[in-house]
């Protein structure tokens, strides 16, 4: 038996869905027609685009509350006429052109995207995935966190990597939906296998961490997926080659292409116990690590060459963790415990004798050279909560660069020397600790007001060391999800 449903609004009893409607301004009503034998749903759709700040498309919808899941198996009818036609599965909070959501969105070209709009109004942003045109998928909302996950052709999901924080309040709108990306052409998907969820709390002992390595476009602030995977993983840092990053996992330090693959562990030799402080030489042959493989096993910084080889000690004291490296190759600045104290060091690359550059009480962290190599950006406690400080390179003019209610951490400055990214904690969390929910935050240097690039779940791990790109259009950072170990 087939259904046939109308473009009325709110139309009732469209399979699990309550109705459909047009979103936003479209030229040719769009239809769903419900198929009850095959339980499935062919949305006709036009609209110029679902982007930007606001939206047209075909909308299949139930108003729902709480955690859910929504799942589908989606294809499009015929070759299509823009290769950006979209087929989504969304949580909505109105039916609204402009409304704050998320989706994920399978593109007529097999392009997938966890996209979303902050608040009502905003500009649309997305997280693309690294799998192209998957055979089944799925949006997550749990709490604020939207997520998607992917299956191919065997069925089984895996996180594609990347979440984001859209708050929404209750009850909200979860359906399916299409929009031609062409305001004079309607297109038509077929969603089968549809299943709405309700989703139980997760209990932290039953749930897999994920992380994921991703880059973001600084003027758009999209992002996109390098790798993911299930266990820790940090610290990213871009090559100078622009085309590979690094980053340390289970005591190692990996490389993989900025357009993914399989990660290449370089040789580190005794050192196998590296931590997420590591960088990469002004000149891009030289790698410098933190490890803690030797002696009392306490973190010592070390140079092996960028292709892997020996390491060579640079600190005799510890624990001493890397951060920045001056832009004429000769200094290392680094964080150093001495006496019960977290403060910054300075010693040369040949190593020798360590130079203190910060004695203010409490924890000094962070240290990163800004380009001209004249400054020392770092973050403080000094005045009771987290906040970016700078310094000149020697230590002399020490004066505060952030004052907000919020904990500010590891800043790095743009290779243009413009802009500053930091991560940013709420004023709750002390430390820096993993699992929180962080921003990633953008300062102009010129007038120093501070933008969000992304609202995500990490911390620990997530931007620690410098990781712009060499063009100085795109950072790359480390976003964490906590995945029930039992779908």
């Amino acid at each position: 038996m087939k259904a046939q449903q109308t473009n009325t609004p709110g139309a009732a009893g469209v399979g699990i869905f309550e109705g459909h409607e047009d979103v936003g301004m479209v030229l040719h009503p769009g239809t769903v027609e419900y198929d009850a034998a095959k339980g499935s749903y062919t949305i006709a759709g036009s609209g110029e685009n679902m982007w930007s700040a606001r939206d047209g498309f075909q909308f299949v919808w139930k108003r729902v509350s709480g955690d859910v899941t929504l799942t589908a198996d989606i294809s499009f009818v015929g070759k299509g006429v823009n290769e950006h036609r979209k087929a989504v599965l969304m949580v909505r909070q109105t039916l609204d052109a402009d409304s704050a959501y998320a989706d994920v969105a399978l593109h007529g070209n097999g392009l997938t995207s966890l996209q979303f709009r902050e608040e009502q109004g905003a500009a649309t942003h997305e997280i693309q995935a690294n799998v192209s045109a998957p055979k089944r998928v799925r949006i997550e909302k749990r709490g604020a966190y939207f997520a998607m996950s992917l299956a191919g052709t065997d069925g089984e999901f895996h996180p594609a990597g990347g979440s984001t924080r859209v708050a929404l309040k209750a009850p909200f709108y979860v359906g399916i939906g299409v929009c031609s990306h062409d305001k004079d052409v309607v297109e038509k998907a077929v969603f089968t296998n549809v299943e709405l969820k309700a989703l139980t709390p997760m209990a932290a002992a039953a749930t897999t961490l994920y992380s994921t390595l991703e880059t973001i476009t600084v003027a758009s602030m999209d992002r996109r997926v390098v790798y993911v995977a299930p266990e820790r993983f940090e610290a990213p840092n871009w090559m100078p080659d622009g085309k590979n990053l690094l980053f340390n996992r289970n005591g190692r330090i990996e490389k993989i292409a900025v357009t993914g693959g399989t990660p290449q562990v370089i040789d580190t030799g005794f050192a196998t116990r590296c931590n997420n402080d590591h960088g990469i030489s002004p000149d891009g042959t030289l790698l410098v690590i933190s490890d803690q493989s030797q002696e009392e096993h306490q973190s010592l910084v070390y140079i092996v060459p960028i292709v892997g080889g020996a390491p060579r000690r640079v600190t005799r004291n510890s624990p001493s963790y890397w951060h920045g490296w001056s832009p004429d190759g000769k200094t290392l600045a680094f964080v150093g415990q001495r006496n019960d104290d977290f403060d910054i060091y300075a010693i040369p690359v040949t190593g020798g004798e360590e130079t203190r550059l910060t004695t203010a009480k409490g924890l000094d962290d962070g240290p990163d050279y800004s380009p001209d190599g004249k400054f020392i950006y770092f973050n403080s406690e000094r005045t009771g909560h987290m906040q970016i400080w700078r310094m000149r390179a020697d230590g002399s003019e020490q004066e505060q660069v952030t004052f907000d209610e919020f904990n500010n951490w590891f800043p790095h400055i743009s290779p243009d020397g413009q802009q500053m990214v930091f991560l940013t904690y709420e004023a709750s969390v002390t430390g820096h600790p993993e699992n929180k929910d962080v921003m990633l935050r953008l300062m102009s240097l010129k007038d120093r007001k501070a933008t969000v690039l992304a609202k995500l779940f990490g911390g620990q791990g997530t931007i620690n060391v410098p990781s712009w790109s060499p063009d100085g259009k795109q950072l790359a950072f480390v976003s964490y999800q906590l995945v029930p170990s039992e779908k």
